[in-house]
């Protein structure tokens, strides 16, 4: 019978760790590229309508978006039931919208601002009335692409 034993005293390899760097990286440009950030907090409720017609946008850094709709139910203590627009982060008023579209254009570069797209979000529950006031403000404001989503009421 033969007798095994250990010879010596043998060390473990040292493990290789020059190319834990690059799979880091790599693991965070994906992370980074498959995440997306919310800008806007919405205060007010919507409805994503049923689309029937797609427009593919080039540069979504381009898109401007106001919402419409009711406020969210903790929020209509306060500002009530009514539909509201939503510029940013903040509720406005209509005549709001121009200031609004000339500040988002001068954010721009200047090569980008005839390129900006303002797209409306606005619940199916809305009234039209308020849809036609804020398109005709940013007529006004030289908005001259305008996007706007939302269901049309059967009755």
């Amino acid at each position: 019978m033969g007798k095994f034993s250990k010879a010596g005293g043998r060390e473990m390899p040292e493990l290789n760790t020059s190319s834990l760097p690059d799979l880091v990286f790599a693991f965070l440009f994906f992370i980074m590229m498959v995440t997306s950030m919310r800008e806007v907090t919405l205060k007010v409720q919507f409805r994503a309508p049923a689309a029937t017609e797609l427009q593919k946008l080039e540069k979504k850094s381009l898109v401007t978006f106001i919402y419409v709709g009711k406020p969210m139910p903790e929020l209509q203590k306060q500002f009530g039931s009514e539909s509201r627009v939503q510029l940013n982060d903040q509720f406005a008023e209509i005549s709001e919208i121009q200031n609004y579209i000339a500040q988002e254009k001068s954010s721009m570069k200047e090569e980008d601002q005839p390129f900006m797209t303002v797209s409306i979000k606005a619940d199916k529950d809305t009234k039209m009335g308020i849809i036609t006031d804020i398109k005709q403000a940013l007529r006004e404001a030289y908005a001259l692409k305008i996007s706007y989503s939302a269901t049309k009421r059967v009755d």
